[in-house]
């Protein structure tokens, strides 16, 4: 997937942003895939556990390509660094929103990857998913660097959930952000 223009956007800490690009994750990318999800940074906020083998990072690899959400790998010249996952709400009643997600190897953080890659996605999602209306990330109150990405890319701030979910056997609070076409902060 081509993201948006770059023409404006200068470099980042050394990282030309027209390097990053979105693509479908193939099962051949599980090394790739192993390389920052077994990352202790970069699981503390996500559900699954570093240490995993090769064939559970193939399992969950599976699931999430196979899965009901939009799945994408976050490339680096086209090797996955990351990813980010839309997924609509499967209630019929709620299916004009959806949750974005993303994680990144903790090596490319803070170089505006994150920012450019959900901003980008919140400016095109809407396209490829027609009946959505609002996208919505939800955030551990700890993980500030997240709520940043959010801010940056143009989401609103809604408020915070107390005791929304559980994380590794703790129920967390979460910060609840919005980006609505036409109406929210476009960074």
């Amino acid at each position: 997937m081509e993201l948006g223009s770059n023409a404006s956007m200068p470099a980042e800490n050394g990282i030309d942003l027209n390097r990053i690009s979105l693509r479908q994750f193939d099962l051949s990318d599980v090394d790739n895939f192993m390389a920052w999800a077994c990352d202790e940074k970069v699981c503390g906020f996500c559900p699954w556990e570093p240490a995993m083998s090769k064939e559970e990072a193939m399992k969950l690899l599976q699931y999430r390509i196979f899965g009901p959400s939009w799945f994408k790998s976050i490339c680096l010249d086209g090797k996955p660094i990351g990813d980010v996952t839309v997924t609509p709400n499967p209630r019929s009643s709620d299916r004009c929103r959806a949750e974005i997600g993303y994680a990144l190897g903790s090596e490319h953080w803070n170089k505006g990857i994150a920012t450019h890659v959900v901003k980008s996605v919140a400016e095109t999602i809407f396209r490829e998913l027609p009946e959505l209306e609002r996208l919505e990330a939800v955030v551990d109150v700890e993980n500030v660097a997240s709520q940043r990405v959010l801010e940056k890319a143009g989401f609103e701030r809604e408020g915070v959930l107390k005791k929304f979910y559980i994380l590794k056997g703790r129920t967390r609070d979460i910060v609840m952000y919005s980006f609505i076409p036409n109406v929210s902060n476009h960074a």
